[in-house]
C-alpha cells in the first residue's frame, strides 16, 4: 500500500512524537525481549527481530497521524501503545509520563486515605484481585474479577497501573467516583468514601474432629506472628490438624509469604527470586522458625495473591501441606522505578519468585491439587479464563462453604 502523499505534510510536531514515541518502544522492546527470556547469543538476531517491530509501529503510527479521520492526539495513542506493551509482558507495570511521575513520587505516600483493593492490569483495564475486608471497597462489594471502568471521571483503559492507585488515595473522608463493570451489561456507578484501611485480625477457633483453623485475610506487618500465636493456641486447645485460610489474601510483600510458609517448614526451599540483571536467592526454610509439625491444609481461591501465594507454593512445593480451592491469581515479583531521560519512568518487574521447582508463580499461579470452584463468586471476566478448571461435583452444589467442606474432608483424611 502507497504511503499517502500527506505523510510530506507531517508537521515539525507530529515527526518530533513519531521519532520520540519509536526511542522509548526500542528501549521498551529491548526490555521485552529480555524478560521474555531472550539469553541466545546471537544479539545481531536479537536487534533485527526488534528492528522489526520498531518498523511496523512507526509505519501504523505515521498513518494514524495522516490517514484517521481526524487530527489524533498522539501522546495518548503513545501511552496507551506503551502500557498495552507492558501489560502485554507484567500486568503489574506501569509507564508514567514526566508529570504522572513526578505526581507519583509527590503524592504516593502523602495520603493515608484508600479503598482497600487489590489492582492489576487486564484487557487494558484495571481489575480488582481482592478487596480487604471491612474496606471501603469491601462494604461497597466490590471483588476479584470487577473492572474499574473509570477513576474520578477518567476512563481507565490504557491507564498506568501506578496512577490507578494515586488517583483513588486521598485524604481520610473524602469521596471518589467510580464506574464499575461488574456481571451486569452497563457500567455501575459509585461513590466510596476514602477511610485509613486496617488489616482485619487473623482468625481462629477449633472445627469438630480435633482440626484447627486459620484465617489470614491479609498479610502485612504483624501477620505472621498473629498467625503463629493462633497456631501456638490451637495445639495447646488439642488441635491435631490444621486448615490455614488464605483464600482472597492479596497483600503483603512476598517475603512475608516465607515468614509464613517457614512455621511449617523445617528445610527446603521454599521459594526463590530471580531476574535478568536480578541474581538468583534462594529462600529456605530455618528450622528454628518452625512453630507447627501438624498435617497441614491450605485452603485458596482467585483472589489469593503475593505473600500469601508463595507461602501456597513453597508449602505445596515442599509437600508440606494440601492445597484445596481455586487457582491463585499470580502476583509475585519485584517491582521497581526505572527513570527515564524525559523524567518519565517505567515501573517494572525485575525480578520474580517461583516456585521450588522453578514455575513463576505470576506467570502460573498456584493450582490447588483439589480444585474446588466457590459457586457464590462468580467472576467479572466478559470471558471466562479458558484454563480455569471444571467445577468439583461438590463445587456444583451452593450449600453453605463448599471449599471449607471439603478442606475439612482433605485434612480428615491426611495422617
Amino acid at each position: 500500500m502507497p504511503v499517502s502523499p500527506r505523510l510530506n505534510h507531517m508537521n515539525r510536531r507530529a515527526k518530533f512524537t513519531v521519532v520520540l514515541s519509536s526511542t522509548l518502544l526500542v528501549a521498551l522492546l529491548l526490555v521485552g525481549g529480555v524478560v521474555k527470556g531472550a539469553s541466545s547469543s546471537d544479539s545481531g538476531s536479537d536487534t533485527a527481530d526488534v528492528l522489526k517491530h520498531l518498523k511496523v509501529y512507526t509505519q501504523v503510527l505515521s498513518y494514524i497521524s495522516t490517514e484517521y479521520v481526524e487530527e489524533p492526539n498522539i501522546p495518548n495513542v503513545t501511552l496507551g501503545a506503551l502500557n498495552g506493551l507492558l501489560e502485554a509482558i507484567d500486568p503489574y507495570a506501569s509507564y508514567l509520563n514526566a508529570t504522572q511521575y513526578k505526581e507519583y513520587l509527590k503524592s504516593s505516600d502523602a495520603y493515608a486515605g484508600d479503598l482497600g483493593m487489590v489492582l492489576a492490569k487486564k484487557y487494558g483495564y484495571i481489575v480488582v484481585v481482592s478487596a480487604v475486608p471491612g474496606s471501603p471497597a469491601d462494604k461497597a462489594g466490590l471483588s476479584n474479577g470487577d473492572y474499574i471502568e473509570s477513576i474520578k471521571g477518567i476512563g481507565s483503559r490504557d491507564m498506568p497501573l501506578a496512577y490507578a492507585k494515586l488517583l483513588l488515595r486521598g485524604e481520610p473522608g473524602s469521596t471518589v467516583d467510580l464506574s464499575v463493570l461488574r456481571r451486569k451489561p452497563e457500567p455501575q456507578k459509585m461513590t466510596l468514601t476514602r477511610s485509613i484501611v486496617a488489616n482485619p485480625p487473623v482468625e481462629s477457633r477449633m472445627l469438630p474432629d480435633s482440626l484447627g483453623y486459620i484465617k489470614a485475610a491479609t498479610m502485612g506487618t504483624g501477620k505472621v506472628k498473629e498467625v503463629s500465636a493462633a497456631l501456638e493456641s490451637l495445639q495447646k486447645q488439642g488441635a491435631k490438624k490444621i486448615i490455614l485460610d488464605l483464600r482472597y489474601c492479596a497483600t503483603g510483600d512476598p517475603e512475608e509469604g516465607v515468614e509464613l510458609a517457614n512455621l511449617f517448614l523445617s528445610k527446603g526451599l521454599i521459594t526463590y527470586a530471580q531476574g535478568q540483571k536480578f541474581p538468583r536467592k534462594d529462600f529456605n526454610a530455618d528450622e528454628k522458625k518452625v512453630v507447627s509439625t501438624l498435617p497441614l491444609v491450605v485452603m485458596t481461591s482467585r483472589g489469593t495473591a503475593a505473600a500469601a501465594e508463595v507461602a501456597a507454593a513453597g508449602l505445596q512445593g515442599e509437600k508440606r501441606a494440601a492445597i484445596v480451592g481455586e487457582r491463585t491469581y499470580g502476583d509475585a515479583s519485584i517491582l521497581r522505578p526505572i527513570t527515564m531521560d524525559d523524567g518519565g519512568a517505567v515501573i517494572l518487574s525485575v525480578a520474580k519468585y517461583y516456585t521450588p521447582d522453578g514455575k513463576s508463580i505470576q506467570d502460573n499461579g498456584v493450582t490447588p491439587e483439589t480444585v474446588v470452584i466457590d459457586p457464590d463468586a462468580g467472576s467479572g471476566d466478559p470471558e471466562e479464563d479458558d484454563s480455569t478448571p471444571e467445577p468439583t461435583a461438590a463445587a456444583k452444589k451452593p450449600s453453605g462453604d463448599v471449599i471449607l467442606e471439603k478442606a475439612v474432608e482433605v485434612a480428615k483424611a491426611r495422617g
